[in-house]
């Protein structure tokens, strides 16, 4: 089942290639283009931190007491 995080995984990539392709497409140099793409990455992974943070579930099961 693939949930928000496998889904960012995918998109990183897709916007670090993608605005460098559109921005190398309208004429800036590769070497404006990629920082800016590593940029529009960067806060992709900056809203799957801080945004959207990943929490640990609430224990659901209770402990077994042994004694």
């Amino acid at each position: 089942m693939t949930g928000y995080y496998d889904y960012v995984l995918g998109v990183i990539p897709l916007v670090l290639i993608g605005i460098t392709a559109v921005l190398s497409g309208v004429g800036l140099q590769l070497t404006q283009a990629v920082p800016v793409g590593a940029g529009g990455a960067v806060l992709v992974i900056g809203h799957a931190l801080f945004v959207n943070a990943p929490v640990d579930a609430p224990p659901t099961a209770k402990p077994v007491n042994a004694d």
